[in-house]
């Protein structure tokens, strides 16, 4: 593990002004979101759709990294030239999704814990060689009535941690997912509660793991009500208690922290990150890890069709701007209304 060099990566993920788009949907995933424009889920048309987004130049500017998924990490451009390269040779750098899913806890009702350990090391070495940088692992802790249980918090912290080893051990970043979800009727404060106990689980083993925080990217949730709650924070709220939490609980050795969406519109997604920064100097630097509130706009004018990828690649570019001056707290929403 060369420290020097997973720290100038992590560095290099949450640059000044960029952040991480998130393309690692699964099969099944990309189908429910090709459903909504009336697209069959074919390998072709998943390549084609990647191809568009990422080769929308006038978004590369604020975009640092790109998750891939397996199948994707393995495609090529129409020119042949495989991804990982491209991305590279435009200032991207290539990650993957490595876990396999959330999965039934055994035991406890509601409650999931994230597989995908076995054989990791060799997937990670044949990652490593087709290209890719880092790595993403996702957590996943449900908020309802009795839950999240102490166990399960511990576990899918235990794993993120044996992840990130393994993934450091290999010379690639870990991005680090431990994800509260927004479901259900819970309140701001409950959601900061739980963020809090879920963070402080995970940075207790990832130490224990010996893992180096400074070769290491966090991507957490927004601390926010769930959607069903009739108390919905301002934005303002919003921001306040996630800037309070991770000062709480996150080392200043860590270089970045790269949130994730988690159900949020997109407009609301930026305006929250970008509000963040109203709190003055932080020790890490904090942007984004967007999948839907990058890609939906996008998704909805590409549609499926060869004409539609300039306009495609226009809606990526707007919302990729928006959320590269979010991550330095310059982004207004005012903003949106110039860009219809």
């Amino acid at each position: 593990m060369n420290i020097g060099e997973l720290n100038a990566t992590a560095r290099a993920m949450v640059a000044k002004n960029r952040g991480i788009l998130a393309a690692d949907e699964s099969s099944s995933t990309i189908k429910k979101r090709f459903d909504t424009i009336k697209l069959e889920s074919t390998e072709e048309n998943r390549r084609a759709y990647r191809e568009m987004l990422f080769t929308a130049a006038a978004a590369q500017s604020y975009i640092s990294g790109v998750i891939l998924y397996d199948e994707t990490l393995r495609q090529k451009t129409k020119d042949g030239v495989p991804f990982p390269v491209y991305l590279a040779k435009s200032g991207m750098i290539p990650g993957i999704k490595v876990d396999l899913g959330a999965k039934p806890l055994a035991g406890f009702p509601g409650e999931t814990m994230t597989e995908g350990l076995d054989g990791l090391r060799e997937r990670l070495i044949e990652y490593y060689k087709l290209g890719a940088k880092f790595a993403k692992w996702r957590a996943v802790i449900n908020i309802d009535s009795g839950i999240p249980s102490r166990y399960a918090i511990d576990a899918n912290a235990e794993g993120l941690a044996r992840y990130a080893a393994l993934c450091q051990e290999a010379g690639i970043v870990p991005i680090v997912e431990p994800e509260v979800l927004m479901d259900g009727g819970h309140t701001l404060e409950r959601c900061e509660e739980v963020t809090n106990l879920v963070l402080d689980s995970v940075f207790e083993h990832l130490f224990a793991a010996r893992v180096a925080f400074e070769g290491m990217v966090l991507k957490p949730n927004m601390v926010i009500p769930g959607k069903k709650s009739p108390d919905q924070a301002s934005p303002a709220r919003i921001a306040e208690a996630t800037v309070r939490t991770l000062k709480r609980q996150v080392p200043p050795a860590v270089p970045g922290i790269a949130f994730l969406s988690g159900g949020q519109s997109p407009t609301e997604a930026t305006l929250h990150l970008s509000l963040m920064h109203a709190a003055g100097p932080l020790p890490w630097a904090l942007t984004f890890s967007f999948g839907r509130a990058l890609q939906e706009d996008a998704l909805k004018a590409w549609g499926g069709k060869p004409s539609g990828v300039a306009a495609g690649q226009q809606a990526i570019a707007t919302r990729a701007k928006f959320n590269g001056l979010a991550a330095t707290g310059e982004y207004s929403a005012a903003m949106e209304a110039s860009a219809a």
